[in-house]
């Protein structure tokens, strides 16, 4: 249990490395790539979630998985808090390490960089602010994405679910993540935007946790609970 609960902590942790990382590096002043746009940063999710998987093997990083695996009867009940909170502390720390490396840059940032851009490095944020439809398109990004990672993960070659999954983040970050960020993931969100309040950025915008809460923290349990049943009723996994 231990072990696990290490694995989910630590392989959220360098997830949120690579992603808060890299929307650090597109959105701060004086680093290598700055401006180097959205492309770029969903390659480097995509990548960084595959780099994680190789690593710690078949770890969740999603309260939103721990919950469809739940229902599916791939995991106890009684480790659904105990993971989702090992997650959500993986992304504080992941954010943390991700501010410590960059901490000249954001200082080099601080009344030139908007606030709302300095914590959408953190966190997830709708390109137009639709409740509704900003929880639909949560819901629904994240149902495709934990069922295509229980559909390749059938696929019994080595390596190849950590690659599936990577190109599955992807696709989704360019197919449909452009409207909210396609968090799909509470840990992914919840965590780097927890570090970004207890921070001392200067010139900090407000957290948004009622974004926070109703989105990308409800909305993927939604998509997790039609995933799990699509899968077993439906594709018969």
């Amino acid at each position: 249990m231990i072990h696990n609960l290490l694995a989910e902590f630590m392989s959220t942790a360098l997830m949120i490395v690579f992603g808060v990382g890299v929307h650090a590096d597109v959105v701060l002043n004086k680093t290598k790539y700055h401006g180097s746009g959205h492309l770029f940063a969903i390659t480097t999710w995509a990548f960084g979630i595959t780099v994680a998987l190789f690593i710690f093997g078949g770890v969740c990083m999603n309260p939103a998985m721990v919950l469809a695996q739940n229902i599916l009867g791939m995991l106890p009940w009684s480790m659904f808090i105990p993971y989702s909170l090992a997650e959500v502390a993986g992304g504080i720390i992941g954010a943390v390490i991700v501010w410590i490396m960059y901490a000249d840059q954001f200082k080099a940032s601080e009344g030139d960089v908007a606030p709302d851009d300095v914590r959408n490095i953190f966190s997830t944020a709708p390109a137009i602010r639709n409740l509704p439809r900003n929880f639909f398109v949560e819901a629904f990004a994240t149902f495709v994405f934990l069922t295509g990672i229980l559909a390749i993960v059938q696929v019994k070659t080595e390596g190849i679910s950590a690659i599936g999954i990577g190109l599955l983040v992807w696709a989704i970050g360019m197919g449909i993540g452009g409207t909210t960020g396609f968090a799909m993931n509470l840990a992914r969100d919840m965590g780097p935007r927890i570090a970004h309040w207890i921070l001392p950025i200067g010139n900090k915008a407000d957290s948004d946790w009622k974004y926070a809460i109703l989105v990308p923290g409800l909305a993927p349990f939604v998509g997790a609970v039609v995933a799990a049943l699509f899968v077993k009723y439906f594709l018969g996994l």
